[in-house]
């Protein structure tokens, strides 16, 4: 019985540890996404390496502990953790990391994938605030491209962890911010119209040499 009780010492010495370090995790995904929106570049880049050192513990931790590595708050971290890393390759517009390069689950990161697309509305809404229309569409297209892969993921709910789900919340933000862009599209060529017109009536005003005297 000891031995038992001893293999139970140690398991939840090892789950509260874990449970500390996800939310150091989470934490720092956070800060990174947030870096991310405020275009913080150094300090997003700081926060990834630490998001990196952190996973790193997570998965050192749990290396001899598979059911509390794969238990639904260490992978709801490493999710964020594929996220923070996702949406930063997005908004830069540089390769993504696949699953590999992150040592994530296949499962875990095709979540963080489709919440990094949600998480590009915010950043094509500043970006449209900032009349940076072409970015945002950029961005788009990424959010797009994106709902494209996961839509072809048809696998029971068991294997992908809610992946259809998440796929219903990209579609839905999707169409939503493609109405905003275009809204937005539409009003910046109105805007020039107009501001042509009044050039052009600017043009035809009569000079004071040639009002009647």
């Amino acid at each position: 019985w000891g031995s038992i009780r001893q293999h139970f010492e140690v398991q939840n010495a090892a789950r509260d540890q874990a449970i500390a370090q996800a939310r150091t995790l989470t934490r720092l995904c956070a800060n990174t996404i947030r870096a991310i929106h405020r275009h913080e570049w150094q300090e997003a880049e700081a926060q990834l390496q630490g998001t990196r050192q952190a996973a790193e513990q997570i998965r050192a931790l749990l290396a001899d502990h598979p059911s509390l590595y794969h238990a639904g708050y260490t992978q709801d971290a490493l999710k964020e953790f594929a996220e923070a890393h996702l949406v930063y390759a997005l908004v830069q517009g540089s390769a993504l990391p696949d699953p590999e390069a992150l040592q994530v689950p296949p499962s875990t990161y095709i979540g963080g994938l489709a919440e990094a697309a949600t998480e590009l509305r915010r950043h094509i809404l500043d970006l449209l605030r900032l009349d940076a229309q072409a970015d945002a569409e950029r961005l788009l297209d990424a959010m797009d491209a994106v709902y494209s892969l996961l839509i072809t993921m048809d696998f029971p709910e068991a294997i992908t962890d809610g992946l259809r789900r998440r796929t219903d919340a990209v579609r839905g933000v999707l169409e939503r911010t493609r109405g905003d862009l275009t809204l937005s599209l539409r009003q910046q060529r109105l805007e020039r119209a107009l501001h042509a017109v009044a050039g052009r009536l600017a043009g035809l005003e009569p000079t004071s040499d040639e009002n009647p005297g």
